[in-house]
């Protein structure tokens, strides 16, 4: 390594102690027991919150203790060998690329992440030879370093997995595309760091990935920026990312070097909401006037932990996300772990919320409208969930979907609520995320560089 390369590597390491020490300042804050409630008007660039916002108490819950990483039974290594059989089925070998959902020929980056990380974990596991760990990884990053860019920038929204050519959600071919997802290529950073540090040999291939990319519009001032083509074919860029989503995305920015400052904070939007006597976190920032819901899902909090490691906030809001769902199920009867999900019937997908748009237990479509009566229990929110916390709830949700699976495809996505059968929608997100989590449940956090 010479001294320029030396100086570019250290830069990026310094990005990181930087975001370490915004971390810092907001543990300090929750360790004192007030953090500000900001719901002020976006700045023209920033989006930052005023600095005379009011002030609420909140009380830190019991921390549950996070169970050292054991062996899988035989039970969870049959589970694993179940959840590749996704990526055995859905793997185009022309292109390097896998389909989003069961037989369907399209993928965004946040599920081309997510099939890296199933990869990643299989390999791991012992369930994939090392010649075919390798021969995946190798494809997907070539295909990664050859995909068309939106505006010659940066990865599209959509992909047709057959031709590895832009389409927009209906996976109709656009020679443009139709923009980028700030969250969605911050998941692809995860897996591109793992391999980078864990997986070495493959680094010259991620460097021709990561070399076309250009950054300037989608990180600025410390803000992660999604572009969308608006009525008069003009790229527009708009805020991305609410709690959870937005700090879990910007970690892997940071790693990469990227001043992702402002988006990591945890207190700039927060709101407490009481939900089944839990305090639970919550944006401020309202779907009428940011124009983007504020989904409070088991999600992004189940990937912080299994994937970077929970620092003392996201594992207090982890914490406190879980606890309202098991309190929920307490209460109820109803055994709840939820998130958003493709569902087996119109609309195909929704959203299985703790909260948003100021109802708790709210279930949407994208678009907003009530989806109620396709409440369900989340599969991959299930098998995240008790690889973190292993306790007598987890077990009870592991023992109600532990059969819910084709064994020749995978996982399915879960069970519905109101008629107790299946949501048989299988997908790449839900069997990658059963395999990072078995993954993590042997060997602990994927990208913990220190032990």
């Amino acid at each position: 390594m010479n001294f320029q390369e030396g100086l570019r590597a250290a830069r990026s390491r310094i990005a990181v102690i930087l975001g370490l020490i915004t971390s810092i300042s907001i543990i300090v804050a929750l360790e004192h027991t007030t953090i500000p409630e900001r719901a002020a008007a976006p700045s023209s660039v920033g989006l930052l919150p005023s600095s005379n916002a009011p002030t609420i108490a909140i009380e830190r819950t019991h921390l549950l203790p996070l169970p050292q990483p054991s062996p899988l039974t035989t039970e969870e290594q049959t589970y694993a060998r179940i959840a590749w059989k996704y990526f055995e089925n859905n793997y185009h070998e022309e292109t390097g690329l896998v389909n989003s959902v069961d037989g369907y020929p399209a993928s965004t980056m946040w599920d081309t992440g997510s099939y890296l990380m199933a990869v990643l974990s299989a390999y791991k596991l012992g369930i994939i030879t090392e010649e075919i760990f390798r021969k995946r990884i190798t494809s997907a990053l070539r295909a990664l370093a050859r995909l068309p860019l939106f505006d010659n920038e940066l990865p599209n929204k959509s992909y047709d997995t057959r031709t590895a050519t832009m389409a927009d959600y209906n996976n109709v071919p656009t020679e443009r595309g139709i923009g980028w997802s700030a969250i969605d290529i911050g998941r692809l950073f995860v897996p591109l760091n793992i391999i980078t540090w864990q997986y070495s040999s493959f680094t010259p291939e991620v460097r021709k990935v990561l070399e076309r990319l250009r950054f300037e519009h989608i990180v600025r001032d410390g803000v992660l920026f999604g572009a969308q083509v608006d009525d008069s074919n003009r790229t527009i860029y708009l805020q991305e990312g609410r709690l959870g989503y937005e700090e879990y995305a910007s970690k892997s920015y940071g790693l990469m070097g990227a001043d992702v400052s402002v988006a990591l904070r945890s207190d700039d939007y927060l709101k407490i909401v009481r939900i089944e006597g839990i305090d639970v976190p919550t944006d401020s920032r309202s779907p009428d006037r940011y124009k983007a819901f504020n989904y409070v899902v088991s999600e992004p909090y189940i990937l912080d932990g299994i994937e970077f490691g929970f620092d003392n906030i996201s594992r207090e809001f982890a914490y406190r996300v879980y606890a309202a769902q098991e309190r929920r199920a307490s209460r109820s009867g109803i055994l709840t772990a939820v998130s958003e999900d493709n569902i087996d019937t119109v609309p195909y997908f929704v959203y299985n919320t703790v909260y948003t748009a100021g109802k708790a237990w709210n279930c949407l479509t994208d678009k907003g409208e009530d989806a109620s009566r396709f409440k369900s229990l989340s599969t991959k929110a299930v098998f995240g969930w008790h690889a973190l916390y292993r306790t007598p709830y987890t077990q009870r949700l592991l023992n109600a979907i532990q059969h819910l699976y084709d064994p020749d495809k995978g996982w399915y996505s879960g069970l519905y609520e109101y008629t107790g059968k299946p949501n048989k929608a299988i997908t790449c997100n839900t069997n990658a995320i059963i395999l990072e989590a078995l993954a993590y449940k042997q060997f602990g956090t994927h990208l913990q560089l220190l032990r």
